[in-house]
């Protein structure tokens, strides 16, 4: 039998769709291995370097975007974000499936990445509330914000739902579980796919 070539999945939502749950949870059961992306904004509560986020300098940051270590990168709220070339082409060359959690901008700078290979893993969904208000609810259930904050995301969050139709998938969100059983048929069909046998 041949290898198959590894799957890129990437995943892109506004706050409070689900995504970065979804990433997770694939993860977990083994099904993908998460891509661990590097910011330059402080570590919350919790969050642990080189679980949630690889958290560098700016000037750390910056060389490496300058030396072309990046697949992607993005300025977001005043704060960098990028995904490493080398966190995705060594998995996928030896057949890994690979799961990440990117903006809008970031999945649009892998739909346009230079390196063949990346392209042709690459696949991409995006998740979306079934409403405004389902989106408001997600986002205000949280109780952690102020009416001020979740405005802002609720703005963010619209503006960024504009750019489902870019995806080659959309998830219109339901239950978690619902959600999950068709994320994971996603990469599983995705699997049977000829063109990915070596």
């Amino acid at each position: 039998m041949s290898q198959r070539k590894g799957i890129l999945l990437v995943v892109s939502g506004p706050s409070g769709s689900g995504k970065t749950t979804l990433c997770r949870r694939l993860s977990d059961d083994g099904e993908a291995e998460y891509s661990v992306s590097c910011t330059t904004r402080c570590a919350r509560p919790g969050e642990v370097d080189g679980r949630d986020y690889h958290f560098l300098s700016r000037e750390s940051f910056l060389a490496k975007r300058d030396s072309g270590e990046f697949l992607e990168s993005a300025e977001v709220h005043g704060n960098l974000y990028g995904t490493l070339k080398s966190e995705v082409t060594g998995r996928l060359s030896q057949g890994a499936d690979v799961v990440m959690d990117l903006d809008v901008q970031g999945a649009a700078q892998v739909r346009t990445c230079a390196d063949e290979a990346i392209r042709l893993s690459a696949i991409d969904l995006f998740v979306m509330p079934a409403s405004d208000e389902e989106l408001y609810a997600r986002l205000s259930g949280r109780g952690t914000d102020s009416a001020e904050v979740i405005a802002l995301r609720m703005t963010n969050a619209l503006e960024e739902m504009r750019h489902w139709r870019e995806y080659t998938y959309r998830l219109l969100s339901g239950s978690r579980e619902e959600d999950y059983a068709r994320f994971r048929s996603l990469i599983t069909a995705e699997r049977m796919r000829v063109s990915r046998l070596a």
